[in-house]
C-alpha cells in the first residue's frame, strides 16, 4: 500500500537533546528553521578490467556522517543552558531529529558551533551546527 505523501510544516521537524544522559529528551528552544544532512564517501575500486570503464565503488565502505544546523531566537530556557554546557565541555550527547510521517533519526553529535546575534530593535538570535559522532539509528514512525 503506497503512502500519501502531504505537505508537511517545517515546525514539525524537531531537534531534541538528552538533557542528562537518561533518555529524557527536550526540543531545543527556540528553534526556528532546522536542516538534516547525510553524507556518504565513497571508496573506488576502478580498475582497467572495469566494465565499460565505468567507475565503481566499494559496496558498504566509506565514512557516513549526519549534520544538523538551525536557528532560532534565544529563550534562555533549559535547553540553551545544555546546548551551552554541551559545546563548552565537548560531551557528546544523544540527540533526536523528528522528521514527521518519516522517523526519527537519534545518536550521538557533538555541537561544532554556537552563534549569538542581535540588533538594538530586535529579538537575540542564535545558530547552531552538530555533527554526527557515531552510529545513529532510524524508527520510522
Amino acid at each position: 500500500m503506497e503512502k500519501d505523501m502531504t505537505a508537511q510544516s517545517g515546525k514539525d521537524l524537531l531537534v531534541k537533546v538528552d538533557m542528562d544522559g537518561s533518555g529524557q529528551f527536550e526540543t531545543i528552544a527556540g528553534l526556528r528553521a532546522t536542516r538534516l544532512s547525510f553524507n556518504a564517501e565513497t571508496v573506488d575500486v576502478t580498475s582497467l578490467e572495469s566494465t565499460g570503464g565505468w567507475r565503481e565503488l566499494l559496496s558498504g565502505a566509506g565514512v557516513r556522517t549526519a549534520a544538523i544546523s538551525g536557528s532560532g531566537v534565544f529563550r534562555d530556557a533549559n535547553t540553551d543552558e545544555r546546548a551551552r554546557a554541551i559545546f563548552w565541555s565537548g560531551e557528546l550527547p544523544d540527540f533526536q531529529v523528528v522528521i514527521p510521517d518519516f522517523g526519527i533519526i537519534e545518536g550521538p553529535f557533538q555541537i561544532t558551533s554556537i552563534e549569538y546575534a542581535g540588533s538594538h530593535d530586535g529579538e537575540a538570535s542564535y545558530e547552531m551546527a552538530m555533527a554526527s559522532a557515531g552510529a545513529l539509528t532510524f524508527t520510522a514512525i
